[in-house]
């Protein structure tokens, strides 16, 4: 595939509100998991809560669309002058070429959960003031991101629950190959509530402690929220060494059980193995996997049985490591989320040790990194694995 610049980018999670505070808890490696205190909520969890969305306010003219989902999408975009990266993208290449491709799982559905508590008690109606459409339908996302940014190109939605946004690199690449639109927003958002809380929890998937991914006793996830975006354009011959592209994508699907990988990996493999051949790439050219890591048994060993398979040629074990020890769980956002703190990783020679993890799981098949690793790479793999094996694996890279 043609390379895809990353102009710009943002991540705004429970372990900092932009790439500084990210990078900064990254290096710390300090965790954002916290006991459960969210809503009405009465779980033993820890959660990845985002500080201050509550107190967020929407533009009068985007009233409509608000809801936590929107103004924790609000929050991102307004970090790292991101708004404004996309404003001068406008400029360059007009409003109505710029497409927008989000994911999230839930959207805002905790405004739904609301709206039910106050329904009119004789009639059993929804408050006259509920906008389904602007808040909890999950192409609200896009609805306000793209009034929010003033965008008119092709827009649209993915939720494949924890691989949405992954997923959302390849339909904006694929529009760009093919000259409907001369850049993208890519990213995704996810915020809390309460059906994910106790929906995980009825599946027995919620750990009661911070989570541990590859971790012999891990036992369960902790769900975060998050918003992740990045700005997609053609790369330019005049790049910078240190720019960011996007090299490669794998999509597949399982189609093995609604709620479990295939034991195998089978998916995850096929999604990492269509992701190298678009790039180009062989294993050994893999400098760091972000792994998709829950900390669930059964996730954790289908993707380390994945990775192990398709890395197993290599002279050295290929360096690896889930943050969702630091993040939580951020389910539709996880993707976006992790592709930025792979570019990080790449930026800064960061290979992020993983939150909490205390006692590796034994033979793996790649190094797993416990502590921080600090040394110059060039090209990193993220995996994001969804409900219903619906997989993505990404490539990113250094210019240089």
């Amino acid at each position: 595939m043609t390379p895809l610049l990353l102009r710009h980018f943002t991540a705004t999670s429970c372990i900092g509100r932009g790439l500084r505070a990210t990078l900064d808890s990254l290096r710390g490696q300090r965790s954002g998991l916290r006991p459960c205190t969210f809503e009405t909520v009465t779980l033993a969890t820890h959660i990845g809560e985002v500080p201050g969305v509550d107190e967020v306010r929407l533009p009068a003219t985007l009233k409509r669309f608000d809801c936590r989902n929107n103004r924790l999408a609000q929050l991102g975009l307004e970090e790292d002058g991101f708004s404004e990266a996309v404003a001068a993208c406008a400029d360059r290449w007009g409003r109505a070429r710029i497409g927008l491709f989000l994911g999230t799982s839930t959207s805002g559905m905790l405004e739904t959960e609301i709206a039910y508590r106050r329904r009119d008690p004789a009639t059993g109606a929804l408050p006259a003031g509920f906008d389904y459409a602007g808040t909890h339908n999950s192409y609200s996302l896009a609805a306000f991101a793209r009034e929010a940014l003033r965008l008119e190109g092709p827009s649209a939605v993915v939720s494949s629950a924890c691989s949405s946004s992954a997923k959302v690199f390849a339909s904006a690449h694929r529009m760009i190959d093919a000259g409907v639109i001369d850049a993208a927003v890519v990213g995704g958002v996810d915020s809390l509530c309460l059906t994910t809380l106790y929906g995980f929890h009825s599946l027995q998937l919620v750990s009661p402690n911070p989570c541990r991914p590859f971790d012999v006793a891990r036992d369960g996830i902790s769900i975060g929220e998050g918003a992740a975006f990045a700005l997609l354009e053609r790369a330019p011959d005049d790049l910078d060494r240190d720019a960011i592209l996007l090299l490669g994508v794998g999509e597949s699907n399982d189609a093995y059980h609604m709620s479990s990988p295939h034991p195998e990996g089978r998916g995850a493999r096929a999604a990492m193995l269509q992701a190298l051949a678009s790039a180009g790439l062989t294993p050994e050219q893999i400098d760091y996997i972000n792994l998709h890591g829950t900390g669930t048994p059964s996730n954790d060993s289908a993707e380390g049985k994945a990775v192990a398979g398709v890395f197993a040629d290599r002279s050295q074990l290929v360096p690896a490591s889930s943050t969702k020890g630091a993040t939580g769980h951020t389910l539709g956002a996880a993707g976006a989320l992790e592709a930025v703190i792979c570019a990080l990783a790449l930026q800064h020679g960061l290979l992020p040790g993983s939150a909490h993890t205390q006692s590796v799981e034994p033979s793996l098949g790649f190094e797993y990194l416990r502590a921080n690793a600090y040394r110059p790479i060039a090209r990193a793999l993220s995996n994001s694995f969804g409900f219903g094996g619906s997989n993505c694996a990404l490539i990113l890279g250094r210019a240089g």
